[in-house]
């Protein structure tokens, strides 16, 4: 399977609320920007999914991205514990937060900029060393 056939658009994400909905299974979103990708994420990830329902991760625009959004999608939906990607940003995230009306909305945008000013600094020291 071609993982980037997860990545859908915040339309075809709408489109497919009822047939996430009649699988009956707990729809969670995860929000964030996953740039870059680390194995924090990963793990985190796996947390959230823990082998019970859908997990949709919406990927959205950090401040200053390394990564463009179509990189950090493709790098999230190679994870099996995601089910779909969904890059969105602003007003359209927002919206489709509101259709999906999901069980769960985990963000994770406060944690993925603590780990990349982590990742920044290693970085940063392993420079000067």
């Amino acid at each position: 399977m071609d993982t980037r056939d997860k990545i859908i658009s915040p339309e075809s994400a709408a489109a497919m609320l009822g047939e996430w909905r009649e699988g009956g299974t707990p729809l969670k979103v995860v929000t964030g920007y996953f740039d870059v990708l680390v194995a924090g994420h990963v793990r985190r990830l796996r947390e959230i999914g823990n082998g019970s329902g859908t997990v949709i991760v919406v990927v959205l625009d950090p401040p200053a991205p390394v990564l463009h959004a179509r990189a950090r999608a493709e790098l999230v939906a190679a994870l099996s514990v995601v089910d779909y990607v969904v890059p969105a940003n602003g007003q359209a995230a927002q919206e489709l937060l509101s259709q999906l009306n999901p069980s769960e909305i985990i963000q994770e945008e406060p944690a993925d900029l603590l780990r990349a000013r982590c990742l920044t600094e290693h970085v940063q020291r392993r420079h000067q060393q």
